[in-house]
């Protein structure tokens, strides 16, 4: 039940980001996102390496293997997937462009296709976690899924807002900015059930959800938190984050 309530809570975030819809008009505060996308980011930098690229190497090494071999591989091919991800949804945008509508159902797309991995890496930490692996808790894999899903939060609000400007009802925008976070409790079950079949390859998956992570906190947080006047409020928010995931995981580890 516990790692249930634990791969729902990023689908949480999307639904409150979606529930944004009802509540501005226009919207997220800028301060307010500055802070909750720095936080994310910090989270998962300090998850990235304490939650899955120390135990991936832990792995490794029991196992015989050399010992950061699992771990840079899998990180250069989440990095790279991504990336790869990142260029079908420009090609997408381009082939797309000038149509509002289009548009919008695209960003919903993009907005889905990129949560699945997202979905993944909570599924992977939990999967560790079930399955006993060294430097997993309950604890550090629980912070990891609330990092997300603060990340989740605007990006709930930037699928729902849009819509509505589209003329879409305040109801159906929210539903679809929900919807768009579905995948990620979808594509942790799916990796949790196929637990007995990733334990062999388990270093190399951690390691993976890491470098999608690192991705994501160097290509869309950490920018986002810096644009405009009072940058240093995204930093603040990446401090704390940090510092918070580290104590988690080293504390209750």
């Amino acid at each position: 039940m516990d790692v249930i309530i634990g791969i729902l809570i990023p689908f949480l975030g999307t639904t409150l980001g979606a529930l944004f819809v009802y509540l501005l008009k226009n919207e997220m505060n800028k301060k307010l996102e500055k802070v909750l996308l720095g936080f994310a980011a910090g989270v998962m930098i300090a998850a990235s390496v304490w939650s899955l690229i120390i135990p991936a190497i832990e792995m490794a090494s029991e196992s015989g293997s050399i010992a950061f071999l699992p771990a840079a591989i899998g990180f250069i091919l989440g990095i790279v997937f991504l990336i790869l991800l990142d260029k079908f949804t420009d090609h997408m945008n381009k082939k797309r462009k000038g149509n509002k509508l289009n548009k919008a159902t695209l960003l919903v797309l993009a907005v889905t296709i990129h949560n699945f991995p997202e979905g993944m890496a909570v599924g992977v930490i939990f999967a560790g976690f079930l399955a006993g692996t060294p430097g997993i808790t309950y604890a550090g894999a629980l912070a990891l899924a609330i990092g997300i899903a603060l990340q989740n939060l605007p990006e709930g609000a930037i699928v729902s807002m849009p819509l509505k400007s589209d003329k879409v009802s305040k109801t159906k925008a929210f539903l679809i900015g929900m919807l768009s976070g579905i995948v990620e409790p979808i594509g942790a079950g799916l990796t949790i059930l196929l637990t007995s079949f990733i334990i062999p390859i388990l270093p190399y998956l951690l390691s993976f959800a890491a470098g999608a992570m690192i991705y994501v906190v160097t290509r869309e947080l950490i920018p986002e938190a810096e644009e405009g006047k009072k940058s240093y409020l995204g930093v603040l928010g990446v401090m704390i984050g940090f510092v918070i995931m580290m104590v988690l995981d080293v504390a209750l580890g």
